[in-house]
């Protein structure tokens, strides 16, 4: 059964039944990070919002193709067509070869998606692996008439574009709006318009990486990188293009604007947009210094941060807002979510543990149904974690005999429980020996010092030690043998 799925498309600005191009096959295409830092929480939400996406649509049996790109060179400083290039300035400041730059930093992207249980892409396209496509797509756009070289640059002419197409369709922007509000920088004044953008920039003398072409020695421009990768491994019109909601101008704008001037068709059929993470109101992001890396999150070593916090807690934190909504970091808000994942983790292991009773009291498909439900509704991960929490509560119900199911039903509940929590949502289910080892150890060291404490009058220490157990769910039970404790829910 072909399960009807809704996508918000930016572009018509509504939820559509997402119908592929080929059936049973989707094409999936999504911006990835240009490697010159670590890896930071902002980079986190598309990772893991598309990551989504994909597992989603392979459980419900599509072949996906899902392509992430690398941008190794070309995007220039303030996402403009001037300025230094952002891993060649980086290279310069720590004397090192640009790709050495890109190499670095590539692998400790890929360390932190793996930290956070992404899974890996079916292609990963790097820009300076594809010049050559880029300069046959520029050729091709100028000999369509839509853009014009000079000086050794080349330029998609906006105006002339906007005569047959729509300029700002994806964005809402109209060309009027964007005239006033483009500047006309000293260095620009090559271009006939200030809303034009290069698809192919001259290298100054000093820039590093630059490649020949018909126009001399340069590179190509940023935007131009996605409209040819996505075009080569996915077709001149493909089903998803993915990226954060500041990548939709202009970045995604020319994209569409590339690939029409190229081809004479629309590039992608639904687009999607991941919401901003933000720092006190502000987007969290390396231009504006407010980041805090994937790293410093795992060790707790920020001045922002109160403790670590742990990748799958870093997960859970995001797919608790819907992908189009915004996440606003704070510690409290990242506690809860550790709170709320070490709660479901045990209702999986607890549900592991449960017997069944001759007798069924709950109807375990009525779970099922509404967990497809909110994933089938634009991937809604918080409604189907708010579904899962009322599982959490049967399985507590079930532990204590208030609730019974028979064989079947209770495998279908665990069923249901995996299928959710381990493939789709991708939250890695902890070392229950591990753990409940760590765990007892640490406790009897507690215990222990609660009863020295005890042994020596200090009754203000012993009690201290019990109430801020008791905060944490933890409960101490004294009796004549010493004392024990327990996880209260």
């Amino acid at each position: 059964m072909t399960r009807k799925i809704k996508i918000y498309n930016t572009l018509t600005k509504e939820k559509e039944e997402f119908k592929p191009i080929v059936k049973n096959h989707v094409g999936m295409y999504v911006c990835g990070p240009t490697v010159y830092g670590d890896p930071h929480l902002g980079h986190a939400r598309p990772g893991i919002t598309f990551d989504i996406v994909f597992r989603y649509l392979k459980h419900v049996n599509y072949n996906v193709r899902y392509v992430r790109n690398i941008t190794d060179a070309g995007h220039l400083e303030n996402d403009t067509d001037h300025g230094e290039d952002k891993i060649s300035k980086k290279a310069r400041i720590e004397k090192l070869e640009p790709m050495e730059i890109v190499q670095f930093y590539t692998i400790s992207y890929h360390k932190a998606m793996e930290a956070l249980n992404c899974q890996a892409p079916s292609i990963e396209p790097r820009a300076t692996g594809h010049i050559i496509e880029q300069i046959k797509m520029v050729e091709k756009i100028l000999k369509n008439g839509f853009a014009y070289e000079i000086n050794g640059s080349v330029y998609l002419d906006v105006n002339k574009y906007n005569k047959k197409y729509s300029y700002g369709v994806l964005s809402g922007r109209n060309l009027e709006d964007t005239l006033e509000g483009t500047r006309d920088l000293d260095g620009q004044s090559e271009k006939r318009s200030p809303v034009d953008f290069a698809i192919w920039k001259k290298a100054s003398p000093e820039h590093i990486m630059r490649w020949p072409s018909p126009w001399g020695d340069g590179f190509p421009g940023w935007h131009m990188e996605c409209s040819a990768m996505s075009e080569k491994y996915l077709g001149k019109t493909f089903d998803i293009h993915g990226g954060g909601m500041d990548l939709v101008f202009p970045h995604h704008e020319a994209e569409i604007a590339q690939s029409n001037s190229c081809n004479n068709c629309n590039p992608v059929n639904y687009w999607m947009h991941n919401n901003m993470v933000t720092v006190d109101g502000k987007k969290m992001g390396k231009s504006l210094g407010n980041f805090i890396t994937l790293q410093e999150f795992f060790t707790g070593k920020h001045s922002k941060l109160e403790q670590p916090y742990s990748p799958m807690t870093i997960r859970f934190f995001i797919l608790q807002a819907h992908y189009r909504s915004t996440i606003d970091f704070s510690n409290e808000a990242l506690k809860a979510a550790e709170k709320g994942f070490a709660k479901l983790m045990q209702a999986m292991h607890t549900l592991e543990d449960l017997k069944p009773s001759k007798k069924s009291s709950y109807d375990v498909s009525s779970l099922e149904r509404k967990c497809y439900k909110s994933m089938d509704d634009d991937f809604n991960t918080p409604v189907l974690i708010a579904h899962l929490f009322e599982g959490v509560k049967k399985i507590n119900s079930i532990k204590d005999e208030k609730e019974h199911l028979n064989h079947k039903d209770l495998q279908k509940l665990k069923s249901i429980f995996n299928i959710f929590v381990v493939d789709i949502l991708g939250l890695r289910l902890q070392n229950r020996e591990k753990d409940d080892n760590f765990t007892n150890e640490v406790m009897e060291l507690v215990l222990k010092i609660r009863r020295n404490a005890k042994s020596n009058r200090n009754f203000v220490a012993a009690d201290l030690i019990r109430d801020e157990l008791k905060k944490l769910n933890i409960q101490i039970k004294d009796n004549r043998e010493g004392s024990t404790w327990e996880i209260k829910d």
